[in-house]
């Protein structure tokens, strides 16, 4: 038997695509076993599928059909984000043409740990996240894997800026990674703002820059998890400046608004933070992942700054070769700035634009659809595309109980949140191809698992 075929140099074409015949067939085939947008039969049966499908994981001879077997049973096990009722969480449908993309870095494998194993990767990534930077108001961004690294690697920024003491301030609406970033780098437990309405409160953010010493990292959110929220940025930059605080604003999710010129309005006041999270594989269409963290002031990068002879000696940083080890805490970083770099060129400023003006106007289409139903409450109008609503007079067990059928029968993929002391079902519109109908279909199954259970 000869040496396995390879996916890159001068044979890496031909030896792909017979392959990627095989991978299209499976994708086909474990769709079409699906049949909808989650596997019926909940964790156990899905299990037992995968199980079977499996076998033995390392078998003393190789089996040549294992690619199309076990990507059959992936896909048909898999909660599908482009089926129109797959709509529970910030997992997006990627672009045909990103993952495109993907394939081709896959491929070729660069590391962006040193320009020797990736040079024209660094010199992509050099000029797109400073474009995506200028986006924000800031002057440089970091690639991450998504919002939880990016808030991380701010609230490191800003501890080696101003020392172990640093108290991080955040909404009660905050993602959970703020708080856990905290623990993470050993900083004072932070402080959470209350969040009326689910939006941080610039008062009581004002009265906990007053009382509890700093110095401080405030981090505001646009576009929370279980609403899609927006705070008051500019109220709260004002606070901030007034207390000499630093900010950091978490638009993991709400960022992409700026390519929209209807609702980058929206995030007035995202120009005032020291550091952005971004995330374009949620309201951005791309595989995961697809993070960066904008950057207002280059120097903050000095504390990334780490020396290992082998990746940046002094002699190649000073003939020229990019130091890379200060862009990232992370050493192999795979160039995750290829797929978005195309997708941006691709589709220009108006396609991107439109795609999130549709998902926006999706939202506002079901929180009407589900007002204007006497058998369901809407928590409030959507800010970008993630609508809350629940069973009207239902009590949280219903809900719960309702959500788990649709899941266990494969009909549709909702997400759960509590707000306002009650568990709401969430609909996270991201699927550009989503129409009206989808969503009177998506209301109605919701309908019919509450016939399962008798407790209103």
């Amino acid at each position: 038997m000869g040496q396995p075929p390879l996916a890159s140099g001068p044979h890496g074409p031909d030896t792909l695509r017979p392959l990627l015949d095989t991978v299209l067939d499976a994708l086909r085939t474990g769709t079409a076993a699906r049949g909808g947008p989650l596997p019926t039969g909940g964790p156990d049966t899905v299990t037992a599928r995968i199980t079977a499908a499996a076998g033995h994981i390392l078998p003393d001879h190789g089996d040549p059909d294992a690619l199309h077997t076990l990507v059959t049973a992936l896909v048909e096990g898999a909660a599908d984000p482009a089926h129109p009722h797959c709509a529970a969480h910030l997992h997006g449908p990627p672009l045909a043409v990103a993952t495109a993309a993907d394939l081709a870095a896959s491929a070729l494998n660069p590391s962006l740990d040193s320009w020797d194993q990736a040079p024209a990767a660094t010199a992509l990534e050099a000029l797109v996240t400073r474009a995506l930077a200028r986006e924000t108001g800031a002057t440089d961004a970091l690639v991450t894997t998504g919002g939880t690294e990016s808030n991380q690697l701010a609230a490191l920024l800003a501890r080696e800026r101003h020392g172990a003491g640093l108290r991080i301030v955040h909404g009660a609406n905050a993602h959970h990674s703020v708080p856990r970033a905290a623990w993470l780098l050993g900083l004072p437990d932070p402080v959470a703002v209350p969040a009326p309405a689910g939006a941080l409160d610039p008062a009581a953010l004002d009265e906990a820059l007053t009382h509890i010493p700093g110095p401080h990292l405030v981090v505001a959110t646009a576009g929370t998890t279980d609403t899609g929220t927006i705070d008051p940025l500019p109220d709260i930059a004002a606070r901030c400046t007034a207390h000499r605080a630093r900010l950091h604003i978490d638009a993991a999710y709400g960022g992409a608004l700026l390519f929209s010129e209807r609702h980058r309005t929206k995030l007035t006041g995202l120009e005032a933070a020291d550091t952005t999270a971004l995330d374009l594989h949620k309201l951005g269409w791309q595989p995961i992942a697809a993070g960066l963290l904008t950057i207002k002031n280059p120097d903050d990068l000095t504390a990334l700054h780490h020396h290992a002879d082998y990746l940046n000696a002094d002699d190649d940083t000073d003939a020229g070769l990019p130091d890379l080890l200060g862009r990232s805490p992370r050493t192999s970083r795979r160039p995750d700035i290829l797929k978005i770099a195309v997708t941006l060129r691709t589709l220009g400023r108006s396609g991107l634009g439109a795609l999130v003006d549709h998902v926006c106007a999706l939202a506002q289409d079901f929180a009407t659809l589900v007002d204007t139903h006497p058998r369901f409450e809407l928590h409030a109008p959507p800010t970008i595309s993630t609508v809350l609503f629940r069973p009207a007079h239902a009590t949280d067990t219903t809900v719960a109980a309702a959500r788990r059928t649709l899941l266990t029968t494969g009909t549709a993929v909702l997400g759960r949140a509590r707000t306002d002391g009650r568990l709401w079902l969430k609909a996270t519109l991201l699927n550009p191809h989503t129409r009206p109908d989808d969503l009177t279909t998506l209301l109605t199954h919701v309908e019919n698992a509450l016939e399962g259970h008798t407790e209103r």
